[in-house]
Formats: C-alpha cells, sequence, structure tokens
C-alpha cells in the first residue's frame, strides 16, 4: 500500500521536505509505518516520543491500522502562550 506522510515544523526541518511517500506491506500500522521513516531518516527518531499523529485529519496512536491512500501527520509539540 501507498501512503502519503506530511511532516509539520521540526519534522519538516529534519527530513528537508513538507511531503513523503511510503510504501508499506498491507496491514501495516502507523508504527510500521514511523520506523521506515526513521530508517530512511534518522533524524526523526529523537522526536518520536514528542509527536502527535493523525490518519486523514484525525489523531491516531501507533497501533491504528494504515489502508492505502491514508495521508500520515506527524505533529511535533508546539510550545508557547
Amino acid at each position: 500500500m501507498r501512503i502519503e506522510v506530511r511532516l509539520f515544523a521540526q519534522a519538516r526541518e529534519r527530513v528537508g521536505s513538507a511531503n513523503a511517500r511510503l510504501e508499506l506491506p498491507d496491514g501495516s500500522r502507523v508504527a510500521d509505518a514511523l520506523t521506515l521513516l526513521e530508517q530512511v531518516y534518522p533524524a526523526l527518531a529523537e522526536l518520536r516520543p514528542h509527536l502527535a499523529l493523525a490518519i486523514d485529519g484525525t489523531l491516531a496512536r501507533g497501533s491504528d491500522a494504515l489502508a492505502d491512500g491514508n495521508e500520515l501527520s506527524l505533529l511535533p509539540p508546539v510550545s508557547g502562550g
């Protein structure tokens, strides 16, 4: 299956792009996509514990299943007041 990944803020800076495309086996979960992303972009690994995740705009967890055509967003923490 193919998914689109949208990266924001620190994640975008570490990857050097706001978008990525991943090919994953059917039945993959969000955690599988994150592991593959970290293999391709090792600088993402240190952000992983702090990321919020969304599938097609809905907050997600690492255990959530992905489907062909999903958009996975990596949302780093936001600071401010």
